[in-house]
């Protein structure tokens, strides 16, 4: 367990940082063989630079393309938004135009990044 009590779960030989995440994960692997989204991936990374000097990077949870929307869905569970989560959400939408999907344990619909 970490500070914010999430409980390692590992699905499928996958470790996932909490019980949560791994849930997210089953129902998306689901809606995978379903077809209602496609190229699941995990654990993407993606540079946050500013005027050509990196400062960090955002690694998602989730990356899938959802074939009604036509677009990339970049998605994070997220069952406390630190304030280093704010700022790399702030960033991926500044540094490649990505608005990050929250996901999470609340019981609230999923929501935007700020």
């Amino acid at each position: 367990m970490n500070k914010y009590k999430a409980k390692r779960t590992t699905v499928d030989g996958i470790t996932f940082a909490s019980q949560g995440e791994a849930r997210r994960y089953q129902e998306l692997k689901l809606l995978e063989r379903a077809g209602a989204i496609s190229y699941l991936e995990r654990q993407q990374r993606y540079p946050l630079a500013v005027n050509g000097q990196a400062i960090c990077d955002y690694v998602a949870d989730f990356v899938y393309f959802d074939p009604v929307r036509q677009k990339w869905i970049v998605e994070d569970f997220k069952g406390v938004r630190t304030p280093e989560y704010r700022l790399k959400a702030k960033l991926m939408r500044a540094c490649h135009g990505i608005t990050i999907l929250e996901t999470g344990g609340q019981k609230k619909s999923p929501r935007r990044a700020a």
